[in-house]
């Protein structure tokens, strides 16, 4: 997922800006109406680099599959109920997919099978022991690298090199084409025909986060097909809601009990982006408006992605903002994003659950409130505050195996004395 680097440049952007005041008691505030028999409690299990899985590339296939049993019996050992597995991290496959190359973090070359089947391997294993297993693809990101000649030879860009788009030294697929819309969608879609995932699951990446002095070279395909668009950003959002859209029908008409559930960075605007309560946005509404916060990057401006707009409007089953702040942030404070997201979601048929920082716990080089191992458990005692909230995901997977800092014991201890089924 890239999520280490990606997190490290928010987090310089967040703290390089002013300060705000602290926050007061939010308002709006409900009893939780969720009980512990039914609430989320994940964690996201991420391949791409060999975050949490496999350790390295090259293990045998019988070590590979032991180190993913591992991670879901540490799963089972937090009380937790679903594993979010990267299975497409760089338009790769964990499975033998006729669409796209078998992932180098596997074996090291990519394309090369690694002897086995991971994620049919990874559902069966979970579902027997009582976990949803939802799988992750990452949709336009092709390379963590910018040189399309290091792609396997039967990559789909190798293929089709207009499709590609170089971008602060990646690779990603151009959203403004709707062949490539169509072809990732396919591609992702083989994996919910051929096993029974639970939920198919998107992260935070569409259009790529901003990288200074650079610019997504995307003219071509905005002078052919955006111009029905009052500015490029209207035309780059609309190519967004129709991938979530096409997905979304898409997986209902293979599967109809998957759901669809998406990940995005935690602030959609500022409120000094879109301020005034009588504007009305092309997102289609104008009551709330973006949070009490000054990130350096905004899903809806910057990353072309309405996540507002795909909860209130019940395009997707459930959204899941990546909270990865301490309570009192100055620029983006846990306890004003809380209810912010709660009354997004309040009314709309789609499940809130909140993206926890685990990886944050007791790291030095974050604020002083993450090496107090308490910081998540009061995250979650927060949370229940709000009855729209339905539960808590923890990246990642191999932060709840070793937890160096008791953080998710602390969790556990706190809140998850019962194991609880997740919401359907």
């Amino acid at each position: 997922m890239g999520r280490v680097s990606r997190r490290a440049f928010a987090a310089v952007t967040l703290a390089a800006l002013a300060a705000m005041p602290q926050a007061s008691a939010a308002p709006g505030r409900r009893a939780a109406a969720a009980g512990a028999a039914d609430e989320m409690r994940g964690m996201w299990l991420a391949t791409v680099t060999n975050r949490d899985w496999p350790s390295r590339p090259g293990l045998s296939a019988a070590r590979q599959r032991a180190e993913l049993v591992a991670h879901l019996d540490a799963a089972v050992r937090a009380r937790l109920n679903t594993v979010i597995f990267q299975v497409r991290p760089t338009a790769d496959a964990l499975w033998p997919s006729p669409y796209e190359p078998w992932s180098q973090y596997l074996t090291g070359t990519q394309g090369r099978h690694p002897g086995w089947d991971p994620l049919g391997t990874a559902v069966a294993e979970a579902h027997a022991r009582g976990l949803e297993l939802h799988a992750w693809f990452n949709p336009y990101r092709v390379a963590l690298h910018a040189d399309p000649s290091r792609l396997a030879a039967s990559h789909p860009a190798r293929a089709n090199p207009g499709w590609i788009v170089p971008y602060g030294g990646r690779l990603y697929y151009n959203p403004g084409l709707p062949e490539v819309r169509a072809f990732v969608r396919e591609a992702m879609l083989d994996a919910v025909r051929r096993y029974p995932v639970d939920a198919v699951h998107f992260d935070d990446y569409f259009y790529p986060y901003p990288v200074a002095g650079q610019t997504f070279d995307d003219d071509r395909a905005f002078d052919t097909h955006g111009g029905a668009f009052p500015d490029r950003a209207a035309w780059r959002r609309d190519n967004v809601d129709r991938l979530v859209l096409e997905t979304a029908a898409g997986i209902k008409g293979i599967r109809r009990r998957t759901r669809f559930g998406i990940s995005p960075f935690g602030v959609w605007r500022n409120a000094d982006t879109d301020p005034s309560p009588g504007s009305r946005l092309r997102s289609g509404g104008g009551d709330p408006r973006g949070s009490d916060t000054r990130a350096g990057v905004q899903t809806y401006d910057d990353l072309h992605a309405d996540t507002r707009r795909w909860a209130r409007e019940n395009w997707i089953d459930y959204i899941c903002p990546q909270l990865y702040w301490n309570i009192g942030f100055a620029a983006a404070d846990y306890a004003k994003l809380l209810p912010w997201w709660a009354d997004v979601v309040r009314g709309s048929g789609t499940r809130l659950y909140l993206g926890e920082a685990l990886y944050k716990a007791g790291d030095p080089a974050q604020p002083a409130a993450w090496r107090d191992p308490a910081e998540l458990s009061r995250h979650l005692a927060l949370a229940k505050e709000y009855a729209p909230v339905r539960g808590h995901v923890f990246f990642a997977a191999r932060e709840v195996t070793a937890d160096p800092v008791g953080a998710m014991a602390r969790v556990v201890a706190d809140h998850y004395r019962r194991p609880a089924r997740p919401p359907r």
